[in-house]
């Protein structure tokens, strides 16, 4: 069995880049599609699963390199879990994420007028998957339940401003990068992968 020394980061989200990195042992080199001119595949799957393992095999076939890949998303419970696997597009459908942010907050307060108990729950939701040439490939799916909020916060990225993790008073977007890295539906994904791949490392 031979042991990562150097790993494509299948992503060109800056943001998810950083957070994959950061998570992955120092001492293997990681890769980014931009220093290889790989564009992003079209994500055509129907979960977090399938396009994670999507963009995977598309990375890794491009690159023919080791590649993790992730696919995230929130769902909001009042929204029917809305984004959800959409939550990049409907950034891109907005204009932004902000845009994308406030149009979430604005569904959810239409719901929640004149009701008693508001329903604010939402959750982050991650799918990892690392792929190697050979097309051996192992995934985990990981989450954080939390609730939706008003945008607070300069940190993080996407829709991180209106999340705040359940037991917690700030967004993900208040917290140290830090913090909130060793705590995320990304890091959750990991732990659960790495017990998979500990040896490779």
């Amino acid at each position: 069995m031979s042991k990562i020394n150097k790993i494509l980061v299948g992503t060109n989200n800056k943001g998810k880049f950083s957070e994959i990195v950061d998570l992955l042992p120092k001492n293997i080199e990681k890769v980014s599609p931009n220093e290889l001119n790989i564009g992003s595949p079209e994500e055509t799957g129907k979960t977090y699963l399938e396009n994670s393992e999507l963009k995977a095999n598309f990375f890794c076939q491009q690159s023919k390199m080791i590649t993790i890949s992730d696919d995230s998303g929130l769902e909001v419970d009042c929204l029917d879990g809305k984004p959800g696997i959409f939550s990049a597009r409907w950034a891109t459908d907005h204009g932004s994420f902000y845009n994308a942010s406030l149009e979430i907050l604005k569904r959810v307060d239409a719901f929640n007028k004149d009701k008693k108990l508001k329903n604010n729950n939402a959750k982050f939701v991650c799918a990892l998957t690392i792929q190697w040439p050979d097309g051996k490939k192992y995934s985990e799916v990981g989450s954080i339940d939390g609730e939706i909020t008003k945008i607070k916060g300069e940190n993080g990225f996407g829709y991180d401003p209106i999340f705040i993790p359940r037991g917690f008073s700030e967004t993900f977007a208040e917290m140290k990068y830090a913090d909130k890295l060793a705590m995320d539906h990304r890091n959750i994904a990991f732990k659960k992968l790495k017990k998979k791949i500990k040896n490779y490392f």
